[in-house]
Parts: structure tokens; sequence; C-alpha cells
């Protein structure tokens, strides 16, 4: 393709001429089931090429070659016969494909990707235009391949101001910083259970692969991800995510990683190596607090997956974990329970705390990165913090975190010092016996000088709601001391 830079604008450009396109969001999920569609038959020309009894699960008249290729004879599908096409048959298709427990990954995700899919044009004209810009691809040629990898970041990073779906991207630069932090080997597994479209996955990806030595190391290499994502949009863009990266068989699943009791999970279960920004800021359904002891059982997101996190880490396995501020600082009984665990039976050994805006424009709140291992408990924790970096205010969509601004991070990480800066501490060191006795309030080496700033009502309703039951567990924690000092029964009327 002679402009692959342009290629988002080209698309954008045709789409804002259909009525059927409504928004950002709408734009991008359209492009992504074409462009899973199209990474999928490049695949498939490789394996079959690999395999000569390979089978394709898509029927034929439903595969993209057969379909979306135009070969410029003018007898390709367009105008009203490829929108009938698209919408009676190749969707209804795919979306019913027949798949067992038996059915090989690389062939069960088409269905999976197509579940719950739309197409949302109405012109088929301009549909024809958008498939050919994308049919224009050679996926086959390396160096063409390799910089639309780069394109599809750019496509992934779009998400963060398309309205709800920007919860399916963490900036790269973060994922970037906690897989080179936690410094991946050959033959060690990474898990995401909550993957979203990769971030985590890929940044893994890239600091193996430059460890791979052999055809051992490049098999090792294959089969060392494993991601469940709960939403099916992120789940598309994940599976062709790892795709383009060269996985063929991307173990992602289409699941929810907090429908299955803790207890349960085995050995078989678990992985060397959790990199993690688990949902927060949401709630599951009641009934899904049953799946976990009675003391783990917060009505937080982000607090249940720490507990799905320790249950299916390996011993001496590590990992990386992003959580908000409300974590740190949180001390109801559910929170306390869930660092005890952490903090007991994992050497939780550093908390990177991170400027405010990293996430901007999808949330403000500000988030922290815990690295711990699964090695016996906590003797030491160290807190760093992480300042803006100078000449910024906030980051934003034009000026985002890079993986330059981790530089003193990444400094400091290999030759650690207590540092303070104008009477803060900047870096510390805090014995488990310390935050033991905080009632595991971990809000340390926070930042002193930072201006207030205007949340989102549904931001700051949440903040406000976190701290007030901080507040609550401190007093009611403080009223037990008081009534057991005194000898006073309160259940006595």
């Amino acid at each position: 393709m002679s402009s692959l830079s342009n290629f988002v604008k080209r698309l954008r450009d045709i789409m804002r001429n259909d009525a059927g396109i409504n928004g950002d969001a709408q734009r991008i999920e359209q492009i992504a089931w074409m462009l899973f569609l199209k990474v999928y038959d490049s695949k498939e020309e490789d394996w079959a090429f690999e395999d000569d009894d390979y089978n394709s699960i898509i029927p034929e008249n439903c595969r993209w070659q057969n379909w979306a290729h135009d070969d410029r004879s003018g007898s390709a599908m367009t105008g009203d016969r490829l929108l009938d096409f698209v919408n009676n048959t190749l969707f209804p298709t795919l979306k019913r494909l027949e798949v067992t427990p038996e059915t090989p990954i690389r062939k069960s995700i088409v269905k999976t990707a197509f579940e719950d899919a739309n197409n949302y044009m109405k012109d088929g004209v301009l549909l024809r235009q958008v498939l050919n810009v994308i049919d224009d691809l050679d996926l086959g040629d390396y160096e063409e391949s390799h910089a639309f990898g780069e394109i599809y970041e750019s496509i992934l990073r779009e998400l963060q101001s398309a309205g709800s779906s920007g919860e399916f991207y963490t900036p790269r630069a973060v994922t970037d910083f906690m897989a080179k932090m936690i410094r991946p080997q050959i033959g060690e597994r990474v898990a995401d259970f909550a993957c979203g479209t990769g971030g985590f996955l890929t940044s893994w990806l890239k600091e193996l692969e430059t460890k791979i030595k052999g055809t051992d190391d490049r098999r090792a290499f294959d089969d060392s991800i494993y991601g469940i994502e709960k939403k099916q949009f992120p789940y598309m863009l994940c599976v062709t995510n790892m795709l383009l990266h060269g996985i063929d068989v991307p173990r992602i699943y289409h699941d929810n990683s907090l429908l299955k009791d803790v207890l349960d999970y085995t050995e078989e279960d678990q992985f060397s190596v959790i990199l993690m920004n688990p949902p927060y800021g949401g709630s599951e359904k009641a009934e899904v607090k049953n799946h976990f002891p009675a003391d783990l059982a917060s009505s937080e997101t982000a607090d249940l997956f720490m507990s799905v996190i320790m249950y299916r880490l390996k011993v001496g396995g590590r990992a990386a974990v992003i959580l908000p501020d409300g974590f740190l600082f949180g001390t109801d009984n559910a929170k306390v329970a869930i660092k005890k665990k952490l903090f007991s039976e994992f050497n939780v050994h550093t908390i990177i705390r991170m400027p405010h805006s990293v996430f901007a424009p999808y949330t403000s709140i500000t988030t922290n990165i815990l690295f711990f291992e699964h090695t016996g408990p906590t003797e030491e924790t160290w807190f760093y913090r992480l300042d803006m970096p100078e000449g910024y205010k906030n980051f934003s969509k034009t000026r985002p975190m890079k993986l330059e601004h981790f530089a003193p991070a990444m400094e400091w990480w290999d030759d650690r010092r207590e540092i303070t800066v104008d009477g803060f501490d900047k870096a510390k060191k805090y014995s488990a016996e310390e935050i033991a006795d905080r009632t595991y309030n971990i809000d340390l080496c926070g930042y002193p000088h930072e201006e207030e700033e205007i949340l989102p009502p549904k931001e700051l309703i949440q903040q406000y709601q976190e701290k007030r039951a901080s507040l609550n567990a401190d007093i009611d924690r403080i009223l037990a001391q008081i009534t057991e000092i005194l000898g006073i029964d309160m259940t006595e009327e």
C-alpha cells in the first residue's frame, strides 16, 4: 500500500459519509471486524502452506479472499448486493459456526470474535471502498506487516477517546515499563485476566522476543501468553493483535475471570508471571462475591481481581499490577484482609506511585504499580514517587506518557536509596511491621504539592465513596478498641 501512514485517515474519511456510522466508537468497531478477517485470511494462507490438509472453519463463500478481495475485474460485490451478503450471509454464518471443545483455538476464535459484532455501514458502495483500502494491506510482506502492527497500535490508542471503549487501553509506555521491570524469561508464561486489547501481552512478547535463540525458544515464545477478556469487542481486538504479533494460537478466552471459585484453582491454573491493569471503579453482581472467601469478598472489581491474582500466581512467580489510590489508602474490612494476605504471603518489594492523568482522557484517577513475588512474606517495601516530567502539567491525548518518562524510576530501580525532596519523601523503604501498624494504609510517598483537580462527577463520587468507606472503617476499628479497653459489651441493650 502506497501510504500506510494514512491508513486510518483514509478509512475515517470514507466512513464519515456513511449514515450508519455514529461516532468514533462505531467507526473503530466497524474497522475491527474487517481487519480481523483480513488478518485471519493472511494467517490461513500461512497455515495452508505449512499443512496440505488444512481446512478453514469459515465456509468458502465467507472467506475474505472470496467476497472482500477485489481483483479489479469489475466482478467484486458492491452496493446493495454487498450489503445484503454481509448482513444476511456473512454475519449469520460466522455467528453460527459449529464449535466443540475439540475445535482448535485458532479456529474457534472466529466464532467467538463475531458473537456480538455488528455491521454498522448502510452504504454498500462506501463499504466496498473501505474493504479495498483494508484489502490493499500486504500482510505477507514482513516490512509492511511490521509497519501495520504500529498502525494497529494507533487504532487501539484511538479507543482512549472513543467513549467507554477507552477502558480497554493502558498506555503503551506503562505496559512496556512493567514488562521491562518484570524481566521475562524463555519458558515462562504470562497471564492477564482482564486483557483488553492485549497491551500487556504485546509488551511481554516484545521483551521476550529478544531472548529467542532457536526453534525450541520460538515454540516456548508462541506458548507464553494467556488472556481472558470479558467484553466481546476488545476480545476481537486482542486476538487480532496477537495474530499480528505472530502468535498463531492466541490463547485468549472470552470469559469473566471472576466467575470461578478462587479456592478451586490448582497449580495447573497458575502462571509464572501476571501483568495486569484490573478494571476498577466498577462493581460486579452480588453473586460474584460468592466465588471468594467471605473476608476477601469486596464489592470493588480491582479488589476481587487482586484475590484472583494471588490465587493464580505460581510459587516463585512474579507480578506487576496497576491499582488505584483507593486500594492503597482503603481500610475497609475487605481491603485490609486482601492487603494482609498480600503482604503476609507475597513479597511486595516495590510500589511505584504514578503521576495523575496517566490515563487521560479516560480517567483522572491516580494509579500505582505494585510489584510482588510469590516467594514468602514481605519483609520490606520500597515506595517510589514518579513525578510529572519537566515541562508537563498534565498528560493528554496529544502529549501522552512516554517510556522515557520512566527513566528516573528505572535508574533508581537498580540503585535504591531513600530520597527526600523539599521535606517530602520521594523514595522510602518501610518494614512489613510498619505497614501492618498502619492497618495496611499504604498511601506513602504521595504527591505533596499537586493542585486540586476537578474530577468528572462520576469519578468524584467514586473517590468520596472510597474515602468515606475508609474513614468509616477507621472509626469502627477505633471504637472497637475503645470499647474493648473499657470492657463495654455493645451487644447489650
